[in-house]
């Protein structure tokens, strides 16, 4: 039997609390703030209690339990150390329909106290049918450190401006469409606030049905994600109003811009803070290799257009994707910069923040978990070693060849992990060969760390060149802290992860 969630509204109904000890306590405080008229009946009550009582915000009578204390009431709650008397309670609230929970007691409930999460008029209600209220508990901690702490007065500035929208917007989908990209913007109380002047324009142009066009200069967002490409529409907008990269001479809107990293691609590998970012967003701007779990999280009303390239083929250029972000931003929207594994290793953060610098579009970045943590925990494998791996050396497959022709020493004393290595490896062993490397060095190539289908290759770096190729994304760990799994190593096509 499932159970109706709903949110009652208390506010002025009489209400019955049976008992004044520490359970009833622990139920007054909930009670109290929904604005119920809260009588409590019991022959000795705790001081905190007679203290309410005292002070008008409850009504105590001092004397045990009478069914007729239930008359004219909305619900009631029996809350004593006595079974016998809660179930009687109960009985005699059922028989004059009156909702009535008795604490922990599960066959005498007519409903469930849920642990609750507030932020102003949000709230956030956990139940387990009373089956688990510790993991109720747990639950709404975890949600609750998640949950911005300015989401109450953000709210309370969103439901204003919904109410002048209904009483100054027709009713129709464009209304409908309206409201919920409100939702995904910053807004304040100022009259001056561009999500509010936005909002209340005689004729908004934010919100644009699929199939039409803008009528004035602004950048166009299509609110269908499965628009033919809203890449296109955007750019030739942005490109109109001069927005080319760095050099954009106009102020910038109160949008904002996060680089985020997504990981090595499985969703439970995401950072508390970019799933929160990646689920609030307006426009998603990501890499080729974010897998779908991943944008499956983002809200329906988010636009999302893939920016990445693949084995080097460019759809859309660096500057092009700084200019989307500038125009997105400048237009007020919350903006993810969405990048495989960390935004600050081989991501061009550089040059994406250099660019929203230079247009004056705050930004801030959210780190990720790289791909090199992810393939050395898939290997098991630790990328340093006191015995023999100090250092860790990140490079790409483009740049890992080095031109450096000093001796090595006997045993290098580092861990090589090469981001996209690329399918022809034999170039890469070569260089590394001639550079003084061992042939006996210990290789491991990782493709899609810590995904579905996730495969590990061992071999040495003599054998690398004659490595079968493998799917992309992958990754190359090479060094003497490989060397110890790789003998007894069974992980080749495990799965770290349940599939996403």
């Amino acid at each position: 039997m499932s159970l109706l969630p709903i949110f009652l509204q208390l506010d002025g109904h009489p209400g019955l609390l049976v008992g004044a000890g520490a359970v009833a306590l622990d139920k007054i405080g909930s009670l109290l703030k929904t604005g119920l008229h809260l009588r409590v009946v019991a022959p000795a009550a705790r001081p905190e209690i007679r203290q309410l009582a005292a002070e008008g915000k409850l009504e105590w009578v001092e004397r045990p339990f009478h069914p007729a204390d239930l008359e004219g009431h909305f619900l009631v709650i029996a809350a004593t150390s006595d079974p016998q008397v809660n179930a009687a309670v109960y009985r005699e609230a059922v028989a004059r329909n009156i909702l009535c929970n008795s604490v922990d007691d599960i066959p005498h409930c007519d409903f469930f106290f849920g642990s609750v999460v507030s932020r102003g008029s949000l709230q956030i209600a956990i139940s387990t049918a009373g089956e688990s209220p510790a993991l109720a508990q747990r639950l709404r901690r975890e949600i609750d450190e998640q949950l911005p702490a300015d989401l109450g007065p953000w709210l309370e500035n969103l439901g204003q401006l919904r109410r002048e929208v209904l009483a100054t917007h027709p009713r129709g989908e464009e209304r409908r469409l309206l409201l919920h990209q409100l939702a995904q913007r910053q807004l304040c109380a100022s009259e001056h606030c561009p999500t509010r002047q936005m909002a209340l324009a005689p004729n908004p142009t934010s919100v644009i049905p699929r199939g039409q066009s803008a009528s004035n200069s602004s950048p166009v967002i299509l609110s269908d994600r499965s628009a033919s490409n809203p890449t296109s529409v955007i750019l030739s907008e942005a490109k109109r109003e001069g927005v080319e990269g760095p050099a954009v001479g106009t102020p910038a809107a109160p949008g904002r811009v996060y680089l985020v990293g997504a990981g090595p691609g499985h969703p439970d590998l995401l950072t508390v803070k970019a799933t929160r970012l990646i689920q609030s967003a307006g426009v998603l701007l990501h890499d080729d290799l974010v897998p779908q779990a991943i944008l499956d999280l983002a809200s329906p009303a988010a636009e999302i257009v893939n920016v990445g390239k693949r084995c080097g083929v460019k759809t859309i250029t660096q500057d092009e994707i700084n200019a989307l972000m500038i125009a997105h931003a400048r237009a007020g929207r919350v903006v993810v910069r969405l990048k495989s594994g960390d935004p600050l290793i081989f991501g061009r953060a550089a040059e994406e923040m250099a660019a929203l610098a230079g247009a004056g579009v705050p930004y801030e970045v959210v780190p990720g978990v790289s791909a090199a943590f992810a393939a050395a925990a898939v290997l098991g494998c630790s990328l340093t070693s006191r015995d023999c791996a100090s250092n860790v050396i990140f490079s790409t497959g483009h740049h890992a060849q080095s031109h450096n022709r000093s001796p090595l020493p006997e045993l290098e004393d580092a861990t090589r992990v090469v981001y996209m290595p690329g399918r022809d490896l034999d170039l890469l062993a070569r260089e590394w060969l001639e550079q003084g490397l061992p042939p006996d060095l210990p290789c491991a190539v990782i493709s899609r760390a810590a995904q579905h289908g996730q495969q590990v290759l061992h071999t040495t770096l003599a054998a690398l060149g004659q490595a079968e190729a493998t799917h992309a994304p992958s990754l190359l760990i090479a060094g003497w802290a490989v060397r110890e799994i790789a003998a007894h190593s069974t992980l080749s096509g495990s799965v770290a992860l349940e599939p996403a």
